[in-house]
Parts: structure tokens; sequence; C-alpha cells
């Protein structure tokens, strides 16, 4: 498995917190595509990474964290194939890989403590799509965003 991260200034620490976590706990690569400081940033372009290596099959799953989780995830969601889901909570992040198949998870870094990350984090990693009739809704977002 393939993750790819990354964040802006307001989601920098919680995004190196996880980086560390992921490459301690699971045997996933993980490949960071910044922002490398805590120094401002625009968060746009750290979802459009990450949710363009995610849409074109070059990463299973992505990671994004601005300070809010809203921003970022807007940004990512604006490409086709990439469904970001911001996850307040374990519950949030199982259902969004349990109906939305969601491929990348958007967090709030001034919101959410380490440990609450990374519950949600594995949370959302470890649960499966349950395809059935949620797959023709994936399907119908499949079908709208721009490229």
């Amino acid at each position: 498995m393939k993750l790819v991260i990354s964040s802006d200034h307001g989601g920098f620490e919680l995004k190196k917190y996880i980086i560390d976590y992921i490459r301690q706990t699971r045997k996933i690569e993980v490949d960071d595509l910044g922002c490398y400081t805590d120094a401002s940033v625009d968060y746009p372009e750290f979802g459009y990474l990450v949710a363009k290596k995610v849409a074109a099959g070059a990463a299973d799953f992505g990671i994004i964290i601005c300070g809010s989780g809203i921003g970022i995830s807007i940004a990512a969601n604006k490409i086709k194939g990439a469904r970001a889901a911001l996850c307040h909570c374990e519950e949030y992040a199982r259902l969004a890989r349990l109906h939305n198949d969601a491929n990348i998870l958007a967090l709030g870094g001034r919101f959410l403590t380490t440990e609450q990350a990374t519950k949600i984090v594995d949370t959302f990693l470890d649960t499966k799509f349950e395809g059935g009739r949620h797959q023709r809704r994936v399907d119908a977002l499949n079908l709208y965003g721009q490229e």
C-alpha cells in the first residue's frame, strides 16, 4: 500500500506526527508532498497535489491536513476521482470508507489531539468499502469533477 500526505502550515505539526506514527506502526510507503515547514502557505496547492496522485492511481490513499481540514478538503475534491472526507472522529472515518469509498482523509490540525488523529487514521485505513448499494452512489460521484 502507498499513501501520500500533505498539509499546509496549520496542519504541519500533526502531519509530521502522523507520518512517524504510520511508519512505526504499519508497513505502508508514505510519500510526504509538503509543506515542509510551519511557514505560511496556501492549502489549495497541497490538497491538489495529494488528490492528483490518488486519482491517477499513483497512491492508494491520501491524507491532507490544514487548520480546520475544510479548505484543503474542498481543494482536493475539485479533482475528478478524489473523494476526500473531513473526519472529526472514528465513526466519520469508518462511514467515509464503508459507504463513500473515500480515498483521501482530511483532518483539522488545530482541532484534533494526536491520539484522536491516530485513531481516525487507523479506522480510515482499516475499513474496507462495503460496496453493494453504495457502489452506485460512488459511481455517480465519479461522473463529476474537473481534471
